[in-house]
């Protein structure tokens, strides 16, 4: 259609309907980061022209990877790849971005995009435009695919997005009237489709990880397979039973930010590691774009934990707010004892063991939390990154793409937060009362 037919705007006729004229030189780009990929597209191309009257109409030469005219006209259909300096400055009327969702930063997918929007971008007054088809998307990978689903232009309109997605939960996905009906949901009038098939083989193939049926079979975004903590596990220590109190002994974890992540105060009470959450800043979904955290509401929000409870030990992460807690460190602690202490989130042998010692300690249930909906969003969200220390493979947790507003930042609060509390217990603070009253 891009290529032959009339589908730019020409004029209304006398009834008011739009009328359609063809594209006087059209310039089709099938893009991919193989050509290989593109072979599929192309065969489709192929095999449709050469079964209908536009061969001959149109006088078309279908090669293998490239249609054009006999005659010489201008215009043609052909692939292209990710070498992005060599596509750089083409007039593309139209662009197919294929299986986006494998467009990622190991294979030049992100910049490969780039360019192709940038031509497209250069000729938009004269119609040009492109289209992204794909499946679901990893969110580990920061592919093509999570650009444009995130991006600003899709979220405000700007960008046309459709999606069928079946409605199911991965703990639903071994029952079959729950599969068949997502089935049917996201394969939608895509009749030739094999339900019956399709819904064997998910409930009885247990070779492929459910997030990959929820991405490939139900189009839903799935949680990652590199989950740092499944649902199921973090709900195994859920205690709504005796609830923190003014006065209880507690550690603190804090991690800061100013703009484009949330800033958080993670309390662990030291006699049981229950953790809390004393309070969050997170960007508000219509918030502009130059929204900060309220730094005056964080202090406050410090001095209260203090005032409220008897707080043995805190750990902060010092970027953004190292000078915040060079004062507190001076304002809290008194002549033979210090309460505040910084814990650098960006030194991965001690943030390693860390998170280990933390993940251990749920799946001993060795801590517990009061069920906060916020702690628990952003433990959820946090996926897990191999990093080498000392020769060693250990875990970090981190955002499912560094683009994602799936915040994780509560999470890393409560792993300083028990660390905190371990480091209390073993100064010998739980023995100890203080009282210490705190002006602000």
């Amino acid at each position: 259609m891009e290529f032959l037919g009339p589908c730019r705007f020409s004029h209304f006729d006398a009834f008011g309907l739009p009328v359609g004229k063809a594209v006087p030189l059209p310039t089709v780009q099938i893009g991919a980061t193989a050509l290989d990929q593109t072979a599929q597209t192309m065969d489709m191309i192929r095999g449709m022209l050469s079964e209908s009257p536009a061969e001959a109409e149109y006088g078309l030469d279908i090669g293998k990877s490239v249609v054009q005219f006999k005659s010489g006209k201008p215009g043609t259909i052909k692939p292209k790849a990710t070498a992005g300096g060599t596509n750089e400055g083409n007039r593309p009327t139209f662009v197919v971005m294929d299986e986006c969702h494998h467009w990622i930063s190991t294979n030049g997918g992100p910049d490969f995009y780039q360019v192709l929007k940038r031509n497209v971008e250069k000729t938009t007054k004269m119609g040009s435009r492109w289209v992204s088809t794909t499946n679901a998307y990893n969110p580990n990978q920061d592919s093509v695919a999570q650009i444009i689903h995130e991006s600003e232009m899709v979220t405000k309109g700007f960008w046309l997005y459709d999606c069928l997605e079946g409605d199911i939960d991965v703990e639903q996905i071994r029952d079959e009237v729950y599969v068949r009906r997502a089935l049917i949901e996201a394969y939608g009038d895509a009749s030739w489709a094999d339900i019956d098939g399709l819904t064997k083989t998910i409930l009885y193939d247990r070779t492929t990880p459910d997030s990959t049926y929820c991405r490939f079979y139900f189009n839903q975004i799935a949680e990652s397979s590199d989950g740092w903590m499944s649902k199921d596990e973090w709900s195994l220590v859920l205690s709504e039973e005796d609830p923190i109190k003014p006065g209880d002994q507690i550690a603190i974890g804090f991690d800061g930010s100013i703009r484009n992540d949330a800033t958080g105060l993670v309390g662990c009470r030291l006699r049981d590691g229950k953790l809390f959450v004393l309070d969050v800043w997170e960007k508000p979904e219509n918030a502009r774009d130059d929204w900060e955290v309220d730094t005056l509401a964080v202090e406050a929000a410090v001095y209260k934990a203090f005032k409220d409870y008897k707080v043995e030990w805190f750990y902060g992460d010092p970027p953004y707010f190292q000078e915040a807690m060079g004062r507190w460190a001076i304002q809290f602690a008194t002549r033979d004892t210090e309460y505040v202490f910084e814990f650098w989130t960006n030194k991965p042998t001690r943030m390693t063991q860390a998170t280990e010692r933390f993940r251990s300690a749920v799946m001993t249930k060795e801590l517990c939390h009061d069920g906060d909906e916020r702690l628990t969003r952003h433990v959820l969200n946090a996926v897990t990154r191999e990093v080498m220390v000392g020769g060693e493979v250990g875990i970090l947790i981190q955002k499912d793409s560094p683009r994602s507003k799936r915040k994780i930042d509560l999470a890393v609060c409560a792993i300083l937060a028990l660390e905190a509390r371990a480091d209390a217990i073993a100064d010998g603070r739980m023995k100890r009362r203080r009282s210490r009253v705190v002006g602000f």
